[in-house]
């Protein structure tokens, strides 16, 4: 079963046309598929398409209703002064459109994902506090909360120690195994990719260049 189908995708900005070009993926459910490619590529601008964060693309984006995000490091707020639990709390807010209350339903589901990741004995310390490795967690934990039927990440190890980076990894890939979580990430990490990922893509000036088993993806070779 495909959670995401894309279909003929083409995407332009004003300052950038031909950001992507005729771009057709399939994402299956239970599977943890890493999309790779050099700066400017497309591939946060692809993630943003499927989020429906950029609008304007032809082509046809068939997905879940519902998908648990974590944005680059860059696009997130690090210093606000937040609990750890209030931060992860915020990802059921998809979930209640009709209510500025949380259901109890919401707490608990909370409560377990933040004990699945190892930071529910320190929920109360501030956000602001943590180390980038524990802040990226509990953004894993909040995008959790949102749904643990799929989750989208854009570069969640940049920037971390490549001990820290490689923990991210195994949390993932402990999802995907444990709680038939999809998995679908930018990763500049090819190699680290490739350990981990059921499915490799490579973006290539908007176009994709490699779509299929990390074994058979050469690195810098002809595919």
């Amino acid at each position: 079963m495909n959670l995401i189908k894309i279909k003929d995708l083409c995407f332009s900005y004003p300052t950038k046309p031909d950001t992507l070009k005729h771009v057709n993926i399939d994402v299956k459910q239970g599977s943890f598929t890493c999309i790779v490619g050099e700066n400017g590529s497309g591939k946060s601008t692809l993630l943003k398409c499927i989020l429906g964060l950029n609008k304007g693309y032809t082509g046809e984006i068939i997905k879940e209703e519902i998908i648990g995000y974590l944005p680059q490091k860059s696009d997130i707020q690090t210093n606000f002064p937040a609990s750890i639990e209030e931060v992860v709390m915020s990802g059921t807010i998809s979930n209640n459109i009709k209510s500025i209350f949380y259901k109890n339903e919401d707490k608990e589901n909370a409560k377990a994902v933040m004990e699945e990741l190892g930071i529910y004995d320190i929920r109360k310390k501030c956000f602001a506090d943590l180390s980038g490795g524990q802040q990226q967690r509990v953004l894993i934990a909040r995008a959790l909360c949102a749904t643990k039927k799929i989750i989208v990440l854009d570069e969640p190890t940049n920037g971390l120690d490549p001990s820290i980076a490689k923990q991210i990894y195994e949390l993932l890939d402990k999802l995907k195994k444990k709680d038939n979580v999809t998995i679908l990430m930018v990763s500049h990490d090819i190699e680290r990719a490739l350990s981990y990922a059921d499915t490799v893509i490579e973006l290539t000036n908007g176009k994709v260049t490699y779509n299929g088993d990390p074994s058979n993806f050469k690195i810098g070779g002809t595919k």
